[in-house]
């Protein structure tokens, strides 16, 4: 007796395509609809996960694009502890739908929050919205001025510009301004700034304003780049903390990943520019055999586990396969110095835990 079942391909069955597979063979990653190709000018934003992918794309030789770059005098190892080269811009972590249209409506002059700078104790200043961008904070008004500007610059290039944005959903718990609704980065009074339950509150995101965030923000990119598209993917980094305090963090990660994911699945089914790369899966994956893609802290990404994305999001978006695999990799110690540098992620989430 036939079924529905019976004509579906392998991927749809656990048995053949996870029980019966050796882990580092599982790929929940299908054939995109569309293939990169390094003509694509490929730009990258999101969580601290959101680096493993621009890092990754590099490795590809993909057309990562890079609109803010370090001075060509700037040492290799001074440029990356600015954050140049981490995203396309030097945004930092974004880790909300919210943000994303936040930094979209700053660059193009449509939002300007009240608290848009942090002057310290000690006389440095800080960008509220990516207060770890700049090792030792800004030395006056006029310098936090004219590198924002700058910055601004580059992201409207990068808008304009990119062909896809690949966008990593990071978290839902967010701290937000009382007076404008501005979304920071880190709760204030963490790594910069001074908390005041008057003027600052905690939000977590639901699924329907994730999806509505994540729309708005779709929308006003392509009045800019109509040809923009989207890859979303969802952080499998768990949470460094939680602000609910009748939580625990395990629980508060589950459902802000569970969030993440579903409305993720919601923008994919409705808008035929946006695609879902499985990431979260890939690496979470590893729970159902004795391995993991986790380091020691439970944490942060391993080099298989990253490998293995890599794989996959070839195989899916470029079509690499056994038969025409990726351009290798450098070899002998290049081939670690790539990986080393790919596995150095700045977290701005990693201040809330400085106990």
């Amino acid at each position: 007796m036939s079924s529905p079942y019976s004509t579906l391909p392998d991927h749809a069955f656990w048995r053949r395509s996870v029980a019966n597979l050796a882990p580092e063979a599982v790929n929940p990653a299908l054939r995109a609809a569309y293939t990169l190709t390094p003509e694509h000018a490929v730009m990258t934003a999101g969580s601290c996960f959101a680096q493993y992918i621009g890092g990754m794309l590099q490795a590809l030789r993909f057309n990562y694009l890079v609109t803010e770059p370090a001075h060509t005098i700037i040492p290799a190892e001074l440029a990356q502890a600015h954050n140049y080269g981490a995203f396309t811009a030097r945004y930092g972590n974004i880790y909300t739908p919210r943000q994303l249209r936040q930094l979209f409506d700053r660059a193009y002059g449509l939002f300007h929050p009240r608290e848009d700078i942090w002057a310290e104790p000690d006389g440095r200043f800080l960008d509220p919205f990516r207060p770890q961008i700049q090792p030792g904070g800004f030395l006056s008004r006029r310098e936090f001025q004219l590198d924002r500007a700058q910055h601004f610059a580059a992201v409207r290039q990068a808008f304009e510009t990119l062909d896809v944005l690949v966008f990593t959903l990071g978290l839902t718990e967010a701290w937000i301004s009382r007076e404008d609704g501005a979304v920071f980065t880190i709760c204030p009074g963490t790594s910069g700034g001074v908390f005041d339950p008057a003027r600052h509150m905690f939000h977590n995101f639901s699924v329907s304003e994730v999806v509505a965030d994540m729309s708005s923000f779709i929308d006003a990119l392509r009045r800019v780049n109509p040809k923009a598209r989207l890859i979303l993917t969802v952080s499998p980094v768990p949470l460094v903390a939680t602000a609910r305090a009748d939580t625990h963090v395990l629980a508060a990660t589950n459902y802000s990943k569970s969030v993440l994911r579903v409305a993720a699945e919601m923008l994919t089914q409705a808008r035929p520019d946006v695609s879902y790369f499985p990431a979260y899966e890939i690496i979470t994956s590893r729970a159902f055999d004795a391995g993991s893609y986790y380091t020691a802290d439970r944490r942060n990404i391993a080099p298989p586990g990253v490998a293995h994305v890599m794989r996959a999001f070839a195989e899916a978006y470029v079509g690499f396969t056994a038969a025409a695999p990726a351009p290798p990799l450098p070899a002998g110690d290049a081939h670690s110095a790539q990986m080393r540098a790919l596995m150095q992620v700045h977290c701005d989430e990693a201040a809330l835990d400085q106990g």
